[in-house]
């Protein structure tokens, strides 16, 4: 197959182009929420947090479907920066209980317009319809392919 076949068809491959959504969204994240200070994974373990405080650091790990070095890498790095505060559990010593620190608990509070804006930017090419039939297949895709993945996505 000639190499500009190729081409064009890389350019229709799901794989390719999930890969460019997911650079655009990471664009419009950092354009819109950058005040805060935080990446969207970190924005996300602090909302896990923030919704439930006390849980395990592995229970919001799979909350956010993120693996068990990256959730650590993660949580040191919001620890060091004054947003989340880490405690051992009296029940097991093993267990890392995370709580949100007053700071955290103000950057997710700043962020969340942000990101709903980032969001709404990301979809409005879509219809309404549209964009309520994207989410539920999107969310179908990662369901069902949720096994494939390095880390499981957990949901209620």
């Amino acid at each position: 197959m000639p190499a500009d076949e190729l081409t064009e068809e890389l350019s229709h491959l799901p794989g390719f182009l999930i890969r460019r959504l997911h650079q655009i969204n990471q664009a419009l994240f950092a354009e819109l929420v950058a005040g805060t200070g935080v990446t969207s994974v970190q924005l996300s373990v602090l909302t896990v947090i923030g919704a439930k405080s006390g849980q395990d650091q592995s229970e919001v790990a799979e909350a956010v479907g993120a693996d068990r070095a990256t959730m650590a890498s993660v949580v040191a790095r919001l620890e060091a920066a004054g947003l989340l505060k880490r405690s051992v559990s009296r029940h097991d010593r093993r267990q890392k209980l995370l709580a949100l620190t007053p700071k955290g608990r103000r950057v997710v509070e700043k962020a969340w317009p942000a990101l709903r804006a980032s969001q709404e930017t990301l979809l409005a090419p879509l219809g309404a319809d549209q964009q309520s039939q994207f989410l539920e297949l999107l969310t179908k895709l990662v369901d069902e392919g949720n096994n494939h993945g390095r880390a499981r996505l957990k949901r209620d």
